[in-house]
């Protein structure tokens, strides 16, 4: 592998876009697009990815199956297990793993003044489980967002009927 190839497989690993891995590897913004399209499809490189991005999920501890894990986590989040039998708000420690995982953040406000505190509210910010739902979805092909049209069903016969018609 040569050096400039070795920068662009590092460089593709920062945002997974060809065309700038090749210019900040040094190719030519001209060129770049077919350079990085010509690169991902070298052997040698697309080895050095897999294996830079092997070694990343290794050392970061995050792989697909996490993600997804996370994810299904977020949209599969039941809000009833906030709530304590008496439908009190549970205190954070005291929530399951998978309930915790769904939360965002937690705002505590004051009620009351200096002299009087009547008590405090609290906003719990949950993860949006509607994307969530829908980023499963994407993985597990349950739709996507491109468009498939067949236009060569029944092409030839077309093409026969009207050159019989024009010939």
């Amino acid at each position: 592998m040569t050096p400039k190839q070795q920068r662009f497989s590092e460089e593709y690993l920062i945002d997974l876009n060809a065309t700038q891995a090749a210019i900040r590897a040094g190719y030519s913004a001209k060129t770049a697009q077919e350079q990085g399209a010509r690169l991902l499809l070298n052997v040698i490189v697309q080895r050095a990815i897999a294996e830079s991005i092997k070694a990343r999920s290794e050392r970061t501890q995050v792989d697909q199956d996490r993600v997804l894990k996370e994810l299904a986590r977020v949209a599969f989040f039941d809000p009833r297990k906030l709530f304590s039998e008496d439908g009190n708000l549970k205190a954070l420690r005291e929530l399951d793993d998978d309930t915790a995982a769904a939360i965002m953040g937690v705002d505590t406000i004051a009620i009351g003044n200096d002299k009087v505190g009547v008590g405090e509210l609290k906003k719990i910010k949950l993860a949006d489980k509607v994307q969530a739902l829908g980023m499963c979805m994407r993985h597990l092909g349950m739709f996507t967002d491109k468009l498939s049209v067949n236009i060569t069903d029944g092409l030839a016969e077309r093409l026969d009927r009207a050159m019989q018609r024009h010939g």
